[in-house]
């Protein structure tokens, strides 16, 4: 099983195990991370908006149009900025850090 680390609004890293399969928005609700994700993973908001680390940046598929459509409404938008719910875990992510913003 994959691994990634979660770096929370205060700083604190979490590791924790990350499913293949599982999107960032699931990992973080199957351990208590506070990660709202409104939508439940349609793609019709930003509040699952995470800052992916910029050495994981370009493992990561490129956002869709509509991912990027909705990163627009996100605050505290960033280089690395993603949708939670876009980045789906697989063996080459393993060991994925992401930040949750402010």
């Amino acid at each position: 099983m994959a691994r990634m680390t979660f770096i929370d609004r205060d700083g604190t890293r979490r590791e924790v195990e990350a499913k293949n399969g599982l999107s960032v928005l699931e990992i973080a609700h199957e351990n208590d991370i506070d990660l709202e994700g409104a939508c439940e993973g349609s793609l019709a908001c930003a509040t699952c908006h995470v800052i992916v680390e910029p050495e994981w940046a370009p493992k990561l598929a490129q956002p869709t149009e509509d991912e990027e459509d909705m990163l627009d409404l996100a605050y505290g938008l960033e280089k690395t900025s993603r949708l939670g719910c876009q980045i789906v875990m697989n063996d080459e992510l393993d060991g994925l850090v992401v930040r949750v913003p402010k």
